[in-house]
């Protein structure tokens, strides 16, 4: 049996066909049976089977497999699970006959708090708490609820029933064909599901209401939400109904199962699953609420509701064969989301937004501990760290670039003719190309290589000699040290105006061009006063521009020449840049005071995160430095937040209802005396009435971050009172922004009751990270000492998933020391395991680049009176 311990996969020896499934949850003594009987098709000589379990009890002597055309079963004298690989193996007397034969056996399992397999998560009904029985399989966990096949490739159909109270809601991938109540309890059946993975299979019992509606060809789409809520999921129910539609028509192939459910879960590790025809979300991604919810709330469950019922045809009907393809699941629905979303909503300027999307991409690919889009995966544990910004953001921003190159009537028919040639099927990277080189004529597995099989991606510096543009191309790391990669490079620009563009692959190392072929205009003509590179921000690399071009980039910023999505580019780049010390904080600071007109939404939005980062670092610079550049962020966002005042405009646009809060916050960190006063007035006003229209849900983050900079140990009544609203809303968008609104005080003891009571049982497993979201600069030490002492407790608590890699670079990453670096290193020595290597290897690196910005940054002359001199401008 040996020989099968520390295999990546599952040996080939058996197929399964089809999975006959029951199971019977206990939530009361949150137990649950089952027994599954499992067509298997034996296609090599051998006597043993061996499948995957894991957290299972199994009764040995209900083990047997019947060969086909035999009333023989035969008993399998040897049962063993192998915890540590999560497998069962099976072994028989002698070799099982070729050829197809049903496997059967009875096992039962805990429904655990875990958030991952058949788990439990609780809710109130009536004043008295329940318990709710709900799966999350994807990546490895379906091998906790019931024995079976759990690698994507096995694909099987599944006929599945349940036996549950009476008086509750069952769920699964298809609809009901049978229900049978027998006094208290009831039997459930569902129609047997189409050929799919095993990670999509899903299973929800509790309590809930329901809305309704259908799609244009008469698909049921259902949400579902706690009792009472039923309201909050019309909007989720709304996006979906048009977006399946939406889907239907761009992959050319209908929505293949008779109905959708969208579900929302009290206790839910991630944003949302995609479940196939059953999707789990948690409450803040499915649920809007007219009178609470914010802006962004909305525009959350829009794109969550988009991803991942893109998902039904990218990841469900056509799946990747391995775990090293999950980029081609993630950053595709990623991707599309933002075209959907487009569709039903243009007046939210999306696509400027997805540079967002872009940016975290850029950022964490900037590390020497990034990894691949398409990266090795040996074994189940190391799954869960690749559901990252690689697999979702790069993944969706390669798919823009090439989108972009191929041209979108090209890239969708090509699209469309894979998803019909894989349906019902896997799938691996070089399938998606060869469509796509099918469809466009273009090289796309060569082109695409570069940026899916090797880390990272370029920079390319530009500039300006004799009348030709000189390029170059180097791996661009966040340390500043030199990398090595060459990358076939889109490139885009440029001069003067849009009206003259050229395109061209830069395929060597560097290349020279001649201005006047290239554009038909020369630099310093007056035509072509700036040359922008990547235009529109469609390829995944950074440019560095010398002094000359910079500058008239900095003057067209200025006077608005640039779209909002270049203007974005070259203050992202300049920051990275920045940050990697190719060049001086004093030229950042320049730049940024050339957005001091700034009102797009998606720019400003970036530049208020740059400002929080460009603060923290300064304030392990000096104390002046700090004061300094506050006062310039606080001058720099005067206008905007002079134009969008505190109160909603009738008809004012989403955008403006989203950049009001932000820039508030920022003001209100920053310590503006005016905006902490108005914050603080509003805020009372929302204690003393909950519905009042002083304090909408857009405001109410500036508000909280505004109460938390004034409250110290000797005057906590503003940081009680935040509790006292957490405590009485139901709503989880209320709680989480409250929760990220907490550790920003500057008071460290006040930071260490917050992140003492996200660990009580007042707050969700699930939300303890949105706690250390914020923690501020003088709380950074209390935080680290914290997660020290309690961590074995957050190890046991959630060991078991990702987010104990959160809790990691929450608390490591804002660091700024080589020593503290050194010292974390060293905690960790006896304590890491595979599933956070990656993480704090990555964490500990963003402590190094912090901490060499530092001592680059204390080299520069006259920084605080240049900061002045931009202030007083």
């Amino acid at each position: 049996m040996d020989q099968f311990k520390g295999q990546p996969r599952l040996p080939k020896f058996a197929v399964p066909k089809r999975y006959d499934l029951r199971l019977t949850p206990d939530l009361v003594a949150c137990t649950f049976t089952g027994t599954v009987a499992i067509d298997l098709d034996v296609v090599a000589d051998t006597r043993f089977i061996v499948l995957n379990a894991a957290d299972l009890s199994f009764n040995d002597a209900s083990v047997s497999f019947t060969p086909h055309n035999s009333s023989q079963a035969l008993a399998a004298p040897k049962v063993s699970l192998f915890e540590e690989d999560e497998i069962l193996v099976l072994e028989f007397a002698e070799n099982l006959p070729h050829g197809v034969g049903v496997l059967q056996m009875a096992f039962s399992g805990i429904l655990s708090d875990k958030m991952k397999g058949f788990y439990k998560s609780t809710y109130e009904h009536n004043g008295e708490k329940k318990n709710m029985a709900v799966t999350q399989f994807e990546p490895a966990d379906a091998r906790r609820c019931f024995p079976c096949w759990d690698e994507p490739a096995c694909k099987a159909t599944f006929k599945i029933t349940l036996e549950v109270p009476s008086d509750l809601v069952a769920l699964s991938n298809m609809p009901v064909v049978d229900e049978k109540v027998n006094g208290s309890v009831k039997t459930v059946s569902y129609q047997e599901s189409p050929i799919m993975s095993t990670y999509l299979v899903a299973i929800v019992v509790g309590l809930f209401d329901y809305v309704e509606d259908h799609t244009s060809d008469g698909i049921k789409v259902r949400v579902y939400c706690q009792v009472g809520k039923a309201d909050q999921g019309k909007f989720a129910l709304h996006v979906g109904a048009k977006t399946l539609d939406l889907f239907k028509e761009y992959f050319a192939v209908p929505y293949p199962l008779p109905k959708i459910d969208m579900i929302a879960i009290p206790d839910f590790a991630a944003g949302a699953m995609e479940n196939y025809g059953l999707v789990t979300y948690r409450e803040t991604a499915l649920l809007y609420d007219e009178q609470h919810s914010a802006a962004s709330n909305k525009q959350r469950v829009a794109t969550v509701v988009a991803h991942e019922l893109a998902h039904q045809w990218f990841g469900n009907l056509v799946t990747m064969e391995w775990w090293t393809h999950l980029w081609l699941n993630e950053g595709f629905a990623t991707w599309v989301s933002y075209l959907a979303t487009d569709s039903l909503f243009p007046e939210w300027k999306i696509w400027t937004q997805f540079l967002d999307e872009s940016t975290e991409g850029l950022r964490l690919d900037g590390l020497e501990e990034s990894h691949p889009i398409e990266v090795e995966v040996n074994h189940a544990s190391e799954i869960d760290e690749i559901f990252d910004a690689i697999s979702y953001r790069k993944g969706a921003s390669v798919i823009r670039m090439l989108q972009s190159y191929l041209g979108a009537e090209v890239f969708q028919k090509s699209l469309a003719a894979y998803v019909k040639r894989h349906a019902y099927s896997n799938a691996k990277t070089e399938d998606l190309w060869t469509a796509l080189e099918e469809g466009s004529g273009e090289p796309v597995n060569k082109l695409m290589s570069s940026w899916t099989k090797q880390m990272g991606y370029p920079v390319v510096s530009a500039k300006l000699k004799d009348g030709k543009l000189e390029l170059e191309q180097s791996r661009f790391l966040s340390s500043g040290s030199p990398g090595e990669g060459q990358w076939i490079v889109p490139v885009t620009l440029c001069c003067g105006s849009y009206d003259v563009r050229k395109n061209f692959l830069l395929e060597s190392k560097s290349g020279a061009y001649d201005i006047k072929e290239l554009l038909g205009c020369s630099v310093g003509d007056g035509t072509c006063s700036w040359i922008k590179i990547n235009v529109d921000q469609a390829g995944f690399y950074r440019v560095k521009y010398d002094d000359t071009l910079a500058a008239g980039l900095r003057k067209a910023t200025e006077s608005q020449s640039l779209t909002a999505i270049d203007r974005y580019g070259i203050l992202d780049d300049s920051f990275a840049l920045c940050m990697a010390r190719q060049q001086s904080l004093a030229s950042l600071l320049t730049l940024i005071s050339a957005y001091k007109k700034e009102l797009d939404y998606t720019v400003l939005s970036n530049l208020i995160v740059i400002s929080y980062k460009v603060v923290k670092i300064a304030a392990d610079v000096s104390l002046e430095l700090t004061s300094g550049i506050k006062q310039f962020f606080i001058g720099v966002f005067q206008l905007a937040a002079g134009r969008l005042g505190w109160d909603p405009k009738q008809g004012e646009s989403h955008l403006d209802a989203m950049l009001r809060g932000e820039v508030l916050t920022a003001l209100a960190a920053f310590g503006h005396d005016e905006t902490l006063k108005e914050a603080i007035r509003r805020f009372d006003a929302f204690l003393a009435d909950r519905n009042t229209s002083l304090l909408p849900p857009d405001l109410r983050r500036a508000a909280y971050v505004a109460v938390m900079q004034r409250a110290n140990k000797s005057d906590k009544s503003g940081y009680e009172s935040l509790l006292k609203v957490y405590r009485e809303t139901d709503l989880s968008q209320e709680k989480t922004r409250i929760l990220g609104s907490l550790a920003c005080c500057p008071d460290p003891s006040i930071v260490q009751d917050v992140l003492n009571f996200v660990l009580s049982d007042e707050v969700r497993n699930q939300d303890a990270v949105y706690g250390l979201s914020g923690v501020s600069w003088e709380g950074r030490e209390v935080a680290w000492k914290w997660l020290q002492e309690k961590w074995e407790y957050i190890e046991k608590t959630w060991g078991s998933g990702f987010l104990l890699t959160r809790f990691i670079s929450a608390v490591v990453s804002p660091f700024a020391s080589f020593e503290k670096a050194k010292e974390v290193q060293e905690y960790f020595i006896t304590r890491s395991k595979p599933s956070m290597a990656r993480t704090l290897k990555q964490s500990i690196e963003k402590v190094h680049i912090n901490a060499n910005w530092v001592e680059s940054i204390k080299k520069e002359d006259n920084l605080t009176h240049l900061v002045a001199q931009l202030s007083s401008n």
